[in-house]
């Protein structure tokens, strides 16, 4: 049954094919192919449901009336009907649509009692799908020689759909082509000369402008080839969806370096503030456009694109002829320019529009104007390399009037400077020599201070064996008195009287109690004996601490220098810090031991007083230990005191730093210590803990470098 009504179907397509080429007006194929459109016939489908069975046998089709159909921007499903007599003397017919931006094409032939599918292709299909290698849609329909068939084509687009055919002879196919092929590559060319010629600029130059204005010589470039279809067969051929939208997406970003290439040609943000801000709007504008197109509506956002272009044509036309009205001579190149690719992008436009003709003038008008913007605008960057260099001229003759002038005053400075220099230098010296006996004054101030320390407790150990002594005067010259007494009464006694003499001397005697003065003047005089020697040695360890007789590098004993010190020192910490020495065995040491002694004094007096400024009820311990290290001796005096904090650890060599309160200390005694380190070459480091105390560990060579030179 169906196979039936099937056959029944193509009998009458074929009667109807034959009425229809009677009724209608034929196409001749000709050696010079026309436009054939006014012998076209339209049926829409609004619907995309007719089937080519159906649209065949549908009796609703339209005269187009145009050269060129011009279906507008729809998204109906739109059917051509076309009659086409062979009379090229060749058994086939190259049926040319001439539009690439055609997304979905089919071409029916109805010949021979049978309705035969030729092709199906478009934008929107892989490039194997068109019978004919061509960047537009070629077609060959096997039409017999004197023969007139009937062609069917199946057409849809969301963009502004034309239908542009021709009909040629199969030989000659190649060779119609030619003059359109040469006005292509010849764009294409000199596109790409301009191109490259500004780049070259660019990299000689660094001018900003010509980067900008190569990326817009490509995107419009880009953009005319993607019309053409060339773009697709050449270049992005397998990105289908990128494909259909590429026409698109070029156009926008040709816009958008347009207007970039404007805003640094002829200075937009300087001459038009307001004008050069309102461009970014637009920026927003192409973005909501492109994303309508792409991903929402195609057809409403084909609409928006071409009015959306057209407002941002006008509004850069205004801004150019405002910076114009300026005297901006880079802004007159650019109007020319840019009115003449408006001018192209018109007639392109309004021949969409079907306003104006479908011709290969209005065809390529638009890459015309675009080749001749490029040119002329190639013209104003050209110009602008001698601006640029008429300015460099001139500022380059002020540069040099204000050398000149510079040079004058420096001149004129130099004089009233060396002036000021020398009384300068004056000022300085006499402040550098007052700085000397300052800093002088301030050592010596640090050296009395630590002296009235050890004078104040040296006096006090002092006094006890003297007033110990003071204190056996008189009793030692009453007894002697006593005695001398007795002894000056028996040595004037009468031998006559001697008995009687010598018992009243006697009892005189035990009155005075003699024996016991005599027995008690033993005691005095040891007691006087004892003060003597702990007065005599506490003179000869303030000798040995000061080694005042010591003016030279002497080998010395650091651990009797400990010592000495220590003694020293006793008197003013007794009984309140326990002051401990565990020595090593060390060999003798090249040193100025005087200095050595006063490196020892000032840190075991800072971490006696460190203890004493505890008050947690901790024992109050400084400890110094000495020991040989080959090279080097070692000394580390640890103290159990309140410790510091890194920030003061890293300042307490600096001078007059301290950290006790006014009038207490001069900050300047383990600045004097890190000195009397440094000219022995050795090197003192410390570790403290908040709280817990504080380590100084020094290391001292044994010989010292001047001497080793001077016994080389």
């Amino acid at each position: 049954m169906d196979r039936s009504l099937r056959t029944l179907t193509l009998l009458l397509l074929l009667n109807y094919s034959w009425s229809q080429a009677n009724a209608q007006d034929t196409v001749r194929v000709s050696n010079v192919p026309e436009y054939v459109g006014e012998h076209i016939r339209l049926l829409a489908d609004p619907t995309g449901s007719m089937t080519v069975d159906e649209v065949a046998a549908a009796g609703s089709f339209t005269p187009s009336g145009q050269k060129v159909p011009n279906l507008g921007i729809s998204s109906d499903i739109h059917w051509l009907e076309l009659f086409i007599q062979n009379d090229t003397g060749e058994d086939a017919v190259i049926l040319d649509l001439e539009h690439a931006e055609v997304e979905h094409v089919t071409v029916y032939l109805a010949a021979a009692n049978a309705l035969s599918r030729i092709a199906t292709t478009g934008q929107a299909y892989s490039l194997t799908t068109r019978p004919v290698a061509q960047p537009e849609y070629v077609f060959p329909l096997p039409i017999a020689r004197g023969e007139v068939e009937r062609v069917l084509l199946r057409v849809k687009s969301d963009k502004q759909l034309q239908v542009p055919i021709k009909l040629h002879v199969p030989s000659r196919f190649s060779e119609s082509r030619t003059t359109r092929n040469m006005l292509i590559g010849a764009y294409i060319g000199i596109m790409l000369v301009m191109g490259l010629y500004n780049l070259f600029i660019f990299f000689s130059i660094r001018d900003r402008s010509y980067l900008i204005y190569v990326s817009y010589i490509l995107f419009v470039m880009l953009t005319q080839l993607a019309f053409w279809g060339i773009g697709q067969y050449y270049i992005w051929g397998s990105l289908i969806w990128f494909s259909v939208k590429a026409s698109i997406v070029f156009t926008f970003l040709t816009a958008i370096a347009a207007s970039e290439f404007m805003k640094h040609f002829i200075d937009t943000r300087t001459h038009v503030p307001r004008l050069h801000a309102g461009i970014k709007y637009f920026y927003g504008l192409f973005f909501v456009v492109v994303g309508t197109y792409m991903f929402l509506a195609p057809n409403l956002g084909y609409k928006l694109a071409q009015v959306s272009a057209g407002l941002f044509a006008s509004y850069m036309l205004i801004t150019i002829i405002k910076v114009r009205r300026m005297g901006s001579r880079q802004a007159g190149y650019f109007l020319v320019a840019w009115s003449v690719f408006l001018v192209g992008t018109m007639v392109f436009t309004l021949k969409d529009m079907g306003i104006l003709p479908y011709n290969d003038i209005t065809v390529f008008t638009m890459p015309i104007g675009s080749a001749i913007e490029g040119v002329l605008l190639s013209f104003g960057l050209a110009d602008r390399i001698n601006v640029l260099r008429r300015e460099k001229e001139r500022s380059q003759a002020e540069a040099l009037t204000a050398l000149q002038e510079n040079e004058r005053l420096v001149r004129e400075q130099n004089v009233l400077l060396e002036e000021k220099v020398k009384q300068r230098t004056a000022a300085l010296q006499e402040s550098n020599e007052h700085l000397k006996r300052t800093q002088a004054q301030l050592v010596s101030a640090e050296k009395m201070a630590s002296l009235g320390q050890l004078t104040a407790g040296i006096a006090h150990e002092i006094n006890n064996p003297i007033n110990f002594i003071t204190s056996n005067i008189a009793p030692l010259r009453r007894n002697i008195g006593e005695i001398v007494e007795v002894m000056q009464e028996y040595r004037g006694m009468d031998p006559a009287q001697a008995a009687v003499q010598l018992a009243d001397l006697r009892a005189r005697e035990e009155r005075l109690g003699i024996s016991e003065s005599i027995a008690e003047l033993d005691d005095i005089i040891n007691s006087i004996a004892e003060g003597s020697t702990r007065t005599a040695e506490i003179v000869r360890g303030l000798r040995n601490f000061s080694r005042l007789d010591e003016s030279d590098l002497k080998d010395a004993d650091l651990n009797e220098g400990l010592r000495s010190t220590l003694a020293v020192l006793q008197p003013q910490f007794k009984d309140k810090v326990d002051i401990r020495l565990e020595l090593g065995t060390l060999p003798k040491v090249e040193c100025f031991p005087g200095k050595v002694n006063q490196v020892f004094m000032n840190i075991l007096t800072n971490g006696a007083q460190a203890t004493l400024a505890r008050m947690d009820g901790r024992p109050r311990e400084v400890v110094a230990t000495t020991r040989n290290l080959g090279d080097l001796v070692e000394i580390v005096i640890t103290d159990t005191g309140v410790g510091m904090t890194p920030e003061v650890q890293a300042r307490i060599f600096d001078p007059f730093f301290t950290t006790k309160a006014v009038g207490e200390g001069t900050g300047l005694g383990l600045s004097i210590v890190y000195g009397i380190i440094e000219d022995h070459h050795g090197s003192i480091a410390v570790e403290s803990t908040p709280g817990v105390g504080t380590s100084f560990r020094i290391q001292l060579p044994i010989h010292q470098q001047r001497r080793q030179e001077l016994r080389a």
